[in-house]
């Protein structure tokens, strides 16, 4: 089994932190630091990931749906001392990762999981999940601006796919609407309605695919249901 492959199946990184790990002389095999990436592991090969052998870890994969408050962020931990999502699943009996991100000042749905081949898998380019996101923006969103944001914009060297785009409510001062990408470029909602005119004030995220948050409280998580979860592996 390939290296990075072995340690998301072991619920300690998903495949491109454990890669990272590799890279950076993190991981021994049999005693030996490996920083071969492809390197594939063997029946009976011990592997350390700093210092932690994890050849007879065998985790339980839990799999859970967060409501991320504004004023948290979605690494494991971070130098400036900020509030993580860790803080806020920190009485689940497992080392939770997020599945992709939410800036610090976007609230709403993030999945967190212990199964690095799920969070790989859900977060790859080439698997088109959209992510729907309610936003209040200012002004007037034009239906020539909505035209634009459909098609693709440029956030700065890179031009975004098509997207889905529904107005909820217009004001006279501020506009509330949903759009649903499939992309995940940092901050890239925010960019795409910069690029057209209008800045994001508010920014949630209400649902990954067929998954919607729902009912569930600001920094309350829940357990995904067993047919949900089938969901997200079929994707």
């Amino acid at each position: 089994m390939r290296l990075n492959k072995y340690i998301a199946q072991a619920g300690l990184a998903s495949r491109r932190k454990a890669d990272e790990f590799t890279a950076n002389g993190n991981v021994k095999i049999n005693g030996l630091v490996v920083k071969e990436l492809g390197y594939d592991v063997k029946d009976g090969d011990v592997v350390e990931v700093n210092g932690r052998k994890i050849d007879t870890l065998k985790q339980k994969p839990v799999y859970i749906m967060l409501n991320k408050p504004l004023g948290y962020i979605t690494t494991s931990e971070d130098e400036k001392g900020r509030l993580t999502v860790q803080d806020l699943v920190s009485d689940v009996d497992a080392r939770l990762f997020a599945i992709g991100r939410l800036d610090y000042n976007t609230s709403g749905m993030l999945l967190m999981t212990n199964d690095g081949d799920m969070a790989y898998k859900l977060t790859h380019p080439k698997h088109h999940i959209y992510k729907t996101y309610r936003a209040r923006v200012s002004g007037v969103l034009s239906n020539e601006r909505i035209a634009k944001l459909k098609n693709g914009v440029d956030i700065g060297g890179f031009v975004t796919s098509k997207a889905n785009v529904k107005v909820i409510k217009q004001g006279d001062r501020s506009a509330i609407v949903e759009i649903q990408i499939y992309e995940g470029k940092n901050r890239q909602v925010r960019k795409m309605f910069a690029a057209v005119g209008n800045k994001v004030q508010e920014l949630e995220r209400i649902a990954i695919g067929e998954l919607y948050l729902g009912r569930l409280m600001v920094g309350h998580y829940r357990k995904l249901a067993p047919k949900e979860i089938e969901y997200l592996k079929n994707c």
